[in-house]
């Protein structure tokens, strides 16, 4: 009887255990690890890489629906950061542009737009009657009083690049947008430029980044032959 009673209770216990959640974040970020087969500019033990959404349906895969920047125009670029050294490396984002050669031969050096911008011009498409200016890295409260224009922003902040700090032997990583005018085919042809790149603490400059945004072409053995 006292076996039974026994029995009775472990199997009891063992049926109250909590199941583990396999549910994981809408908002997760791309894994960096993914980086190392995208195409990107290393050296002074700092690599740069890119990657770029210009499929509507993968960037409303990432960022849903509501907030996908493409039907606006806007490309998202993913960049990784990836600091090899010992010691915290600075990009300066304010300087960084995407360097674009557009089909007709016209060359242009886009800045990358503030998450409120975007969210503007996926709000409102055709423009506002008055957008004012606005930093890039807002301080302090929003002034905008579009509840739509804050709702979308509110989806993208958590995506953006907002810090060109690299800790040592670390990584970061996030988006920066570009107002490509529905063009996104000159994506092909663009590169990101980062020209203001430092180690510190001795604020030692290194040479620029240039990272293509469409990999190169294999040019491996098998790839030549028939």
């Amino acid at each position: 009887m006292r076996l039974l009673l026994f029995a009775i209770l472990l199997l009891t216990a063992s049926n109250c255990v909590p199941a583990q959640s396999n549910s994981t974040p809408s908002a997760q970020a791309s894994s960096p690890s993914s980086a190392a087969a995208l195409p990107q500019d290393r050296h002074g033990g700092l690599s740069i890489a890119v990657d770029s959404y210009t499929d509507s349906e993968r960037a409303k895969g990432k960022f849903g629906k509501s907030a996908n920047p493409i039907p606006a125009g806007i490309l998202p670029v993913e960049v990784f950061l990836k600091n090899e050294t010992p010691h915290p490396i600075k990009v300066d984002l304010e300087t960084v542009q995407l360097d674009v050669h557009f089909d007709s031969g016209d060359h242009q050096n886009l800045d990358w737009l503030s998450i409120n911008r975007v969210a503007t011009l996926i709000v409102h498409p055709g423009g506002t009657p008055s957008a004012p200016s606005e930093r890039r890295f807002p301080i302090g409260l929003s002034t905008n009083k579009d509840k739509k224009v804050d709702n979308i922003a509110g989806q993208l902040r958590p995506f953006a690049l907002d810090s060109g700090l690299v800790p040592p032997l670390g990584t970061t990583h996030g988006f920066l947008f570009f107002n490509m005018s529905h063009d996104f085919a000159a994506a092909s042809k663009a590169s990101l430029y980062v020209p203001d790149v430092s180690l510190l603490p001795d604020k030692a400059p290194l040479m620029f980044f240039e990272v293509p945004l469409a990999s190169p072409p294999s040019s491996s053995p098998q790839a030549s032959q028939d």
